[in-house]
């Protein structure tokens, strides 16, 4: 097969991809928004909707931002395929994410290839459905590990499981480059302990974070210039 018809053979593949996302997007966002709705109306406990919308779009003024920066970033790393399945099936950070970038490097696919398209869409796809089989196990054993997921001796570990998986993914990226990478996680950290407060919106710390380590990077990148003009 030539690179030609390769490349026609992705670009049907990606048209059929935008056309049921956006069809999925579309059943999911109605499903999502009216069954609390339908809920509401046949248990005659319907809220005020002025209340309701005043309170929508004060979280979503403040969550409007996170959003789009979310799509900017995660986009063009998961691809079409990839990325629709990630927000319709939601937890990007904890799961989806970490589960796409494992399984390129495993790969070794890049960035904007179709070769990542394939992986990321695949990967996501395989971690959405284990998410499902452990959270139907989880329902139907939800009761008989009660007294084990209660358990003092093991709530440390599950306040801190996230924590240790981003930790192990970060220095794995992070000795790619550490001069780069040492100044946004020091900075981030130090902000973090003098603010704790910022810990709860970490979604809009990747603006800041991102473009420091940007910044940083294009300075190394022009000093190198300089060295190889000199």
């Amino acid at each position: 097969m030539t690179q030609e018809e390769k490349a026609l053979r992705f670009a049907a593949y990606s048209k059929k991809t935008h056309v049921l996302g956006r069809l999925a997007c579309g059943i999911t966002l109605v499903l999502l928004v009216g069954a609390p709705f339908l809920m509401g109306s046949l248990l005659g406990a319907m809220p005020d909707l002025r209340a309701f919308g005043k309170g929508f779009l004060a979280i979503g003024i403040v969550w409007l931002v996170s959003c789009i920066v979310e799509y900017l970033v995660y986009t063009p790393m998961l691809g079409a395929g990839g990325g629709y399945l990630a927000f319709i099936t939601g937890n990007l950070i904890n799961m989806k994410i970490p589960c796409a970038v494992n399984a390129r490097d495993i790969v070794g696919t890049k960035t904007g290839t179709a070769e990542n398209e394939i992986i990321s869409t695949l990967s996501i796809a395989a971690s959405s459905l284990v998410t499902i089989l452990v959270l139907a196990l989880g329902v139907l054993l939800l009761i008989p590990l009660q007294p084990v997921l209660q358990s003092e001796a093991l709530r440390p570990a599950f306040d801190n499981v996230v924590p240790a998986l981003f930790g192990a993914m970060a220095y794995k990226y992070y000795r790619k480059n550490m001069k780069i990478a040492v100044w946004p996680l020091v900075v981030m950290s130090v902000l973090f302990i003098l603010v704790p407060s910022l810990t709860g919106s970490t979604s809009f710390m990747i603006l800041p974070s991102g473009a420091l380590a940007i910044g940083i990077a294009w300075l190394y990148y022009r000093k190198r210039r300089r060295e190889a003009a000199a």
